[in-house]
Order: C-alpha cells, then sequence, then structure tokens
C-alpha cells in the first residue's frame, strides 16, 4: 500500500527470450498463454533440425550471442537434449542460461520422472506428438524417402513395436492422423494425452530467473 491508501501495482516482469525448436512453438505460446506469461519473446529455431542434431547446439550458440546482443538479460533454452550428446549443456553452461531438463521433447511431455521409470518398456516405441501428428507426410515420410521407397520404412522402423501417441491436446483429427500414421509404419498404436507435461513447469519458472 502507498501513503494514500491505494496499491501499487506490481512491476512488469523483465522481458525473456526464449529460445526454442520449432517443433515445440505452438505449445510454448500456448502454455504462455495459459500461464499469462506477457513477458515471452520466442524465437524459433528450425524444427528440421530434429533430423539433425548437430546443429542444435552451434545454434542455439549464435542465438544465445544475438539475444544479447538485442539486449536481452533473461534467456531460457527451450530445447531439451535432443540428441546433442551433452554440447546443447555446454553452450548452456558456457552462457548461464538454463534449458528444458530432460533427454528430449518426448520424455518432457509424458514427465520426466514417467519416462524415466518407464525406462526399458518404451526402448521399442516411437513417440507421435501433435507436431507430427500434423506434419508426419511432410516431416519424416518425404524427408526420409520414405514415399518414393518404402522398403526404407523397414529400415527406419523394424526395430519398433508401437507408436506411442503423446498427445498434447484432444483432437479428433490428430488421433487419426496418428493412428494412420502407425498404421504406415506398421506399428501397434497406442494414444496417451499428456497434455504439455513438464513443459509447463519450465515456463512457469521463467520470470523468477535471473
Amino acid at each position: 500500500m502507498n501513503q494514500i491508501g491505494k496499491s501499487v501495482d506490481a512491476p512488469e516482469p523483465a522481458p525473456v527470450r526464449v529460445i526454442g525448436c520449432g517443433m515445440i512453438a505452438r505449445e510454448i505460446l500456448a502454455v504462455s498463454e495459459q500461464l499469462g506469461l506477457t513477458n515471452i519473446d520466442l524465437k524459433c529455431l528450425p524444427a528440421m533440425w530434429h533430423h539433425y542434431p548437430d546443429k542444435i547446439a552451434p545454434g542455439v550458440d549464435a542465438a544465445i550471442n544475438s539475444a544479447r546482443a538485442e539486449g536481452f538479460e533473461q534467456i531460457f533454452v527451450a530445447y531439451a537434449d535432443c540428441g546433442t550428446g551433452g554440447h546443447l549443456d555446454m553452450v548452456c553452461d558456457k552462457h548461464g542460461v538454463e534449458r528444458i531438463a530432460g533427454p528430449h521433447c518426448f520424455s518432457f511431455y509424458m514427465g520426466n520422472q514417467t519416462f524415466e521409470e518407464e525406462g526399458d518398456d518404451l526402448l521399442t516405441s516411437f513417440f507421435m506428438t501433435d507436431f507430427l501428428a500434423r506434419h508426419f507426410e511432410t516431416f519424416l515420410v518425404k524427408p526420409l524417402g520414405m514415399d518414393r521407397h518404402p522398403e526404407l520404412r523397414e529400415m527406419y522402423f523394424g526395430n519398433y513395436t508401437r507408436m506411442i501417441y503423446i498427445a498434447q491436446t484432444e483432437d479428433e483429427q490428430l488421433t487419426e492422423n496418428a493412428r494412420q500414421a502407425a498404421e504406415f509404419l506398421g506399428l501397434e498404436f497406442e494414444k496417451r494425452l499428456t497434455g504439455y507435461g513438464d513443459l509447463s513447469n519450465a515456463l512457469a519458472d521463467i520470470p523468477q530467473q535471473s
């Protein structure tokens, strides 16, 4: 309260540059809206880097340097390790920024603890997300050449036995897309409505980060 008995408005939180994977851009924006995070400035790197994880760490390094040059003091990396073999952590440590915990987005969507507890039971599972259900043809089938060479399905997916669709939203069309993708790959289909998992907690902590 101030001297004349009126509450003083809380200061606006400092702007935060979130450097995220394009595969989870929609989800970052959805969670930010749910949590009322008006200070998020999202910069997405190419979703296709999912296929080229060696590009992620240097790409994030460059994006952090750009954010610093733009004046952002708070930066958060919206990637898990994502196949970088610890190189992304080295970049984050160098710049003193945090990233989403976990080995990949499939883990933090399920909840990292749940993913770890299920362990070996998931070894032969291929994971589908809302993003992949939307873009299965353009993001997986065509880039991997399976539209031209169907025999590649066995090469890429022969060691999998089921597809687990970890759904961020309840959407009948996406569920049907995921079901058809499982059929195309010759995998059993399972759906789990996980929501945004640990992504929500990670983003909720951003305004308190220094």
